[in-house]
């Protein structure tokens, strides 16, 4: 990630100092502290899409072009916004319901329908167990997909009953490539307690808030895949399969591992020196920042209120703060969590993928009643 001083943004921007100050002011922009200076430095990034906003406003005609890369909507959906640095399912504040409701409950608003948990007919997918229990869990969980999809009868049945039902049978599957003591009906979030976390009823609720928190964020790149996917009739197996793979990119939820990389270098060289380092070579600092909540991340707040931080994430958060980082993101809140309940390696990733499952499923139930292919334009560039 690349970083511009005041002077170089101005510049690029075409405005003075005190135009730059108030993009700040106002959450248009954010400003990270330079090391060892009172001076700010703006991420390129955060620039170029400001300057593509204002240049839209002057050139609509370009605005097309552009709206896939943190640009104007392209779909329509009754699905989640985000209103205001606020995240809402269907008009409901998430926060609030990962503080009142449980996951399965969520579930049901999404989905606008009952959720049925079962499993598919005893086929492939059962051996498939076997191998996957060698495997990553998100690696297992496409691989289980995979399995399951090419026995179960209702899978290409697209009617919204059915695609309710298959999507619960995929949740359970899913569960049950994480515990053995997981059951049809049982709750997901008290299975992965007492798997992960047993004697300690502090866990269950965190982790169903962290399942709940997970469950949709509006377009992004798994959700925008599931939506192809389920455009062109593909059966929900194959639908959360696909976004299984999107969400594994470093860029999105595999970016847990990066933040995970950056825990383990603190816990040994110390939080502040990790940080001031990667700031001196120009490095990403994985975790913190999200362009969507330029005053910080409601999920992030919400799951680190949930369980007292574990040491080095209350090291990392103070050492960001006091140099002038943006707010931590869900990334951060994900790995911290996790390091403080002593979950198996990957839960951050796990856990994230396990709640979106249910959003990608909101997306592809939308997706087969609107009825029509995602089918964007080319502009070609070749000679």
């Amino acid at each position: 990630m690349s970083y511009l001083t005041a002077e170089e943004a101005c510049r690029r921007l075409g405005v003075s100092p005190a135009t730059l100050y108030s993009y700040v002011s106002r959450g248009l922009l954010g400003s990270e502290g330079q090391p060892g200076s009172r001076r700010c430095l703006y991420r390129e990034e955060e620039v170029e899409h400001l300057v593509s906003r204002r240049r839209h406003r002057r050139h609509p005609e370009q605005a097309a072009a552009e709206a896939l890369q943190w640009g104007s909507p392209v779909l329509q959906s009754a699905l989640t916004s985000i209103q205001d640095g606020q995240l809402y399912y269907r008009g409901q504040l998430a926060t609030e319901l990962a503080s009142r409701s449980c996951f399965e409950q969520v579930i049901e608003l999404l989905w606008e329908g009952k959720h049925r948990p079962g499993l598919p007919p005893p086929g492939p997918w059962q051996e498939a167990f076997k191998l996957a229990s060698s495997l990553e869990p998100t690696e297992a969980f496409r691989l289980v997909l995979v399995a399951a999809g090419s026995i179960d009868p209702a899978a290409r049945d697209l009617q919204p009953d059915s695609v309710r039902r298959t999507g619960s049978r995929i949740l359970t599957l899913l569960a049950c490539c994480l515990t053995d003591s997981h059951r049809a009906g049982r709750p997901l979030a008290r299975s992965l307690a007492s798997a992960w976390t047993p004697g300690n009823p502090a866990a269950e609720r965190a982790l169903e808030a962290t399942l709940i928190l997970c469950a949709d964020h509006e377009l992004n790149t798994s959700a925008f895949t599931a939506r192809c996917v389920a455009s062109a009739e593909a059966s929900p197996y194959a639908v959360v399969g696909a976004a299984l793979a999107a969400l594994e990119g470093g860029r999105h939820g595999g970016h847990t591992r990066r933040v995970a990389a950056l825990f383990e270098e603190a816990s040994h060289r110390g939080a502040r020196p990790t940080l001031e380092d990667r700031l001196r070579r120009g490095e990403p600092i994985p975790g913190f920042g999200h362009p969507l909540y330029p005053d910080g991340d409601p999920r992030a707040r919400h799951l680190l209120h949930q369980v007292t931080a574990c040491a080095l994430g209350r090291e990392l958060l103070q050492a960001a703060e006091s140099l002038f980082l943006r707010p931590p993101s869900l990334d951060f809140a994900l790995v911290s969590l996790a390091r403080a309940l002593s979950l198996p390696p990957g839960a951050p990733l796990t856990l994230f993928a396990l709640g979106r499952t249910a959003g990608w499923l909101a997306h592809a139930l939308e997706q087969y009643r609107q009825g029509w292919m995602i089918r964007p334009r080319a502009r070609y560039t070749g000679v």
